[in-house]
């Protein structure tokens, strides 16, 4: 697979894994579900910030860049929203993907590899989805491209504030660091070149069963 230049140099040397092209046309295919999904991630993106502030409110840095940043993902659903409006997408609840979930369940339970673990998870996601919105940018309509396009530098940003504080918040050496992080991303690749039977923003190979 031929690798698209418009992905962030950032994200290519950190993503082992590019989003298959089968997924990108189904995604072509289905956009009012790409942004019906879209629109969910997004609010549960400022959910996941939401969770590190009750999670670890004494953390003062960490406290005040997830406030900005759910604050952020709560603005990206309302312009995602509005999209929808114009476009005659109704929003409902969908149910979740394996992505996330199957990440999550990775995560361990003893701090401070539980805040490490989550922290790298949360960089894994959103580098993921700034890689998707690069890829699928240019398949869309003029003006759906452009709001993609934009959203590439903050979630760009967002990746690498998550991993800056993995490296800052959890008093754990950058060695076991790459080597967390190594796990992780294996468990994400399989969840992204796999066959998935649900389409989502983060699904798998489509297979056309959902």
């Amino acid at each position: 697979m031929a690798v698209d230049t418009s992905v962030p140099d950032n994200i290519l040397q950190f993503l082992p894994t590019r989003t298959p092209d089968a997924w990108l046309d189904e995604a072509v295919a289905r956009l009012p579900e790409m942004l019906l999904d879209h629109a969910n991630c997004e609010l549960k993106a400022a959910s996941t910030a939401l969770g590190f502030l009750y999670r670890y409110p004494d953390r003062s840095a960490l406290v005040q860049r997830m406030s900005r940043l759910a604050r952020e993902e709560l603005r990206h659903f309302e312009q995602v929203r509005a999209i929808m409006d114009d476009m005659g997408v109704s929003f409902q609840r969908l149910t979740a993907s394996r992505y996330a979930g199957r990440l999550r369940d990775a995560a361990r339970q003893q701090e401070p590899h539980k805040l490490l673990d989550l922290l790298l998870i949360g960089a894994i996601i959103e580098a993921r989805s700034c890689e998707r919105f690069a890829r699928i940018a240019p398949r869309l309509p003029e003006k759906l491209g452009k709001f993609y396009n934009g959203l590439l530098a903050s979630e760009a940003r967002h990746f690498e504030h998550y991993l800056a504080f993995a490296k800052s918040e959890c008093g754990v050496d950058n060695g076991e660091i790459e080597q967390r992080l190594d796990a992780l991303k294996a468990i994400e690749a399989a969840l992204i070149i796999d066959p998935d039977p649900v389409f989502r923003f983060h699904s798998g190979v489509p297979t056309g069963q959902d």
